[in-house]
């Protein structure tokens, strides 16, 4: 009885062998899957930002040559300029990077920063109210 049982079993570790490489080769290619997708959000991430910022910094040469330069700064990321919008010294573009279903876009927008208004508090106006503004405090050596 014992010969004929183990008879059945023969073979049995290579199916078993084959089965769990077969999972290991899925969860393998599921995790470079995510890490394609990952560096295609990076790449166009980091070149939607970089493009943003060089075309509001030649906004003044004009929209033409502000996403020109963008365009040449966004392929030295690795990514591919889209769309480039300049609206007064805003710059606002689109960049994409990745290949088929791992394609990514990303938008940015870079200009100067808008003034600090500051917020007046609610007291009655005197020479002695308050004033609360959006500057942080400063904190004073020691920690305190």
């Amino acid at each position: 009885m014992g010969r004929s049982r183990g008879r059945a079993d023969r073979g049995s570790a290579t199916v078993w062998t084959l089965a769990v490489i077969a999972v290991l080769c899925v969860v393998f290619g599921a995790a470079l899957a995510l890490g394609q997708a990952v560096l295609a959000r990076h790449r166009a991430a980091g070149g939607a930002d970089l493009a943003a910022l060089a075309a509001a910094d030649h906004w003044t040469d004009g929209t033409e040559a502000a996403c020109a330069r963008a365009d040449r700064l966004a392929r030295a990321q690795g990514a591919r300029l889209v769309r480039c919008v300049i609206v007064g010294e805003v710059s606002d573009v689109t960049a994409a990077a990745g290949r088929g279903p791992f394609t990514v876009e990303v938008r940015a927008r870079a200009g100067p920063a808008g003034p600090v208004t500051p917020v007046v508090s609610d007291a009655p106006e005197a020479s002695d109210a308050p004033v609360i503004s959006n500057a942080p405090e400063a904190v004073p050596e020691g920690g305190g």
